[in-house]
């Protein structure tokens, strides 16, 4: 019976006509595609599995077969369209630099998506034990995919190399645990890692609504037998406004009954699993990270939406557990897949000084695969290239974070203070704001129904303004700060509910006096407050993600919590500014200030509540970072 979608609104019409395209150069060229035409010859075959299933396999061989050419190749559960044999992509590889070198390329649709055969397993775990041949996984399925492309694919060199932004990230990341001896190289780029603790779905328990509802509108929709078609699309929107569309969705008991009628399987797993349990551990991939043999280079950006969790997470994994695999780090001023389809001059009203995206390109991605797939030369990578944003320079680091680089403590202050001191007051010192569900803290200052990227580097001055955001400013900087790794929150906080949610932003203020300027012309830099890094924490998760445990209201809790890694220069004459927070609507649901399931929350259920934050000798609130120097 075929469903019919009446839900007023379509994120997702909008995921999945951009989605795909959101991962090539930007727009269609002519001469790329012509190139490719002439040049490429393209083949579909079924690649079978170890368990009989068989998966569709686009493959595209240079027409000159005077010499042979190493292999890249891109697992993807977002199609590898266009299909038909005489149907070519308008560019090939991580970018047209391969394609004029000579390489073949190979795109897979994963077991279960689009033409492929078999069932779909959203992040699937992987099985470190197989015994039997029904026991497989992604690695599994990369492993049979390579020997046969190596034994089936005339004039290859017998190297491979495999790559993916996001979900095929994910799928890159797979491919180096328990590799093929023919892997070589491997470049996860914002690869999904984490769904609970910090890519797309969740960050540390606090589940992100805005992005999740779009994305499995679509993607967990059944799929019962191959197809060249997307699922089923919503279309049309009562507003463009995402505030008051999420508003009026309500609680999230109802949303899978009233919106998916009842049809996203992934939608209410993700309903049922509420904390940290076996269905998240499992699907983590950092713990498989051993024995690690293609090098391998991972790629994202300071400011992506959706994962910047994963390369951070999946660098210092490999780092940790495989000392001798050749493990490189590339961080860039860029949004989600930026580094693949723009030229990274400039988001919103920041510039970086530099097209950093073709740099990239050119003298760290194509130079990786050149050297391990064709014996190129060896370009020399450092084991961290990091571009400092703020002093828009790239740095190299034999590590990362630096080792010349130490923690320092950043501390909130009485009347809206912040400084590198540490309170001298012994008596009991606090801030404190209402938190009410019904109207919660915007994430943006914008007018969007699609979440966008534009709050990772949009000016926080419209949240400072509200009363129920507590705001701490530092004294202008009296010499450059340059901050390189984790920030970590550690909020001494109490609540008047059994739980709570706290946002805690790290931001650049930039002087009265600044030369800086916007590449939007109506905008004046003068006071622009850059969020540098924001990240929101489940009090109730404060002591374990796996066993929640309520706040007792009035009684003071000690809330840390992982913001994720920097690197930011703040400049002479800037000021540090943290906001503190505990809503961020629609990006993250809203907490009813009370300890429960909240995706089993009713109405009833939200409640306004009285937050605290306090600052004295006892209870120091402040930020863990790691700085560059040591001034102040």
């Amino acid at each position: 019976m075929k469903t019919t979608y009446k839900i007023p609104l379509l994120l997702v019409i909008v995921w999945t006509a951009l989605r795909q395209p959101l991962f090539a150069q930007p727009g269609v060229n002519k001469a790329d595609s012509l190139y490719i035409v002439q040049n490429y010859t393209k083949m579909e075959r079924m690649v079978p599995m170890r368990d009989g299933v068989k998966l569709f396999t686009s493959i595209y061989v240079p027409k000159n077969t005077s010499q042979k050419y190493p292999i890249l190749f891109d697992r993807t559960p977002y199609s590898v369209a266009p299909y038909g044999e005489d149907k070519y992509k308008t560019s090939l590889g991580p970018s047209m630099l391969f394609a004029k070198d000579g390489y073949i390329f190979v795109y897979q649709d994963v077991r279960g998506r689009w033409m492929s055969e078999g069932n779909f397993v959203a992040v699937k775990p992987h099985n470190p034990d197989k015994k039997k041949k029904t026991d497989v996984d992604e690695s599994s399925d990369t492993y049979d995919a390579i020997d046969w492309l190596i034994k089936n694919i005339p004039n290859n060199n017998g190297k491979v190399g495999t790559w993916g932004i996001s979900a095929p990230g994910f799928y890159t990341t797979m491919t180096a645990i328990d590799a093929h001896p023919a892997l070589k190289a491997v470049s996860p780029q914002a690869p999904v890692t984490d769904w609970y603790m910090g890519d797309d779905r969740h960050h540390n328990g606090a589940f992100f609504l805005m992005g999740t509802f779009a994305f499995l509108s679509s993607y967990g929709q059944p799929r019962p037998v191959p197809t060249t078609k997307g699922g089923p699309r919503l279309t049309g929107y009562y507003t463009p406004d995402s505030y008051k569309f999420y508003m009026n969705v309500g609680p999230l008991s109802k949303v899978n009954e009233k919106y998916f009628k009842g049809e996203n399987a992934l939608w209410q797993e993700m309903m049922v699993h509420d904390a940290y349990d076996e269905y998240w551990q499992s699907r983590a991939v950092v713990p498989h990270l051993k024995n690690i043999k293609p090098a391998v280079m991972t790629v994202g950006g300071w400011f992506d939406q959706e994962d910047l969790y994963g390369p951070l997470k999946t660098y210092a994994g490999i780092e940790s557990k495989n000392p001798k695999t050749k493990n490189i780090l590339v961080m860039g001023p860029w949004i989600h897949g930026g580094w693949a389809r723009s030229n990274g001059e400039a988001l919103g009203n920041i510039r970086f000084g530099a097209q950093t995206a073709p740099y990239y390109r050119e003298k760290i991605e194509f130079p990786f695969f050149n050297h391990y797939l064709k014996d190129g030369p060896d370009p020399q990578l450092p084991d961290a290239s990091i571009f400092l944003t703020g002093s828009n320079e790239w740095k190299q680091y034999s590590q990362w974070p630096p080792k010349e680089s130490q923690e320092r403590n950043i501390y909130l202050h009485t009347s809206g203070k912040l400084s590198f001191e540490p309170p001298k007051e012994t008596e009991p010192v606090f801030d404190e704001y209402i938190n009410d569900p019904k109207k919660p803290v915007p994430y943006t200052n914008n007018v969007q129904i699609i979440r966008g990227s534009d709050f990772m580097y949009e000016d926080q001055r419209f949240a400072a303004a509200r009363p129920d955001v507590m705001v701490y400013e530092s004294e202008p900087l009296t010499e450059d700060v340059t901050i390189t790794g984790n920030v970590m929150a550690n909020l001494f906080v109490s609540s008047t509910g059994t739980d709570a949610d706290f946002v805690v932003k790290l931001i650049d203020v930039y002087p009265d006096t600044t030369t800086a300027t916007s590449p939007i012309p109506t905008t004046k830099m003068a006071g622009f407050q850059l969020m540098v890094r924001g990240e929101v924490m489940r009090a109730k998760f404060r002591n374990s993600f796996s066993k929640p445990e309520p706040l007792k209201p009035g009684e003071v809790a000690e809330v840390k919590f992982d913001m994720q890694d920097a690197a930011h220069t703040f400049k002479k004459g800037h000021k540090m500014m943290v906001q503190v927070q505990s809503s961020w609507f629609p990006l993250v649901d809203r907490n009813p200030g009370k300890f429960m399931n909240i995706y089993d929350a009713t109405e009833a259920d939200f409640q306004k509540t009285t937050q605290r934050v306090y600052f004295s000798t006892k209870n120091p609130s402040h930020l863990k970072v790691r700085v560059l120097n040591k001034s102040i």
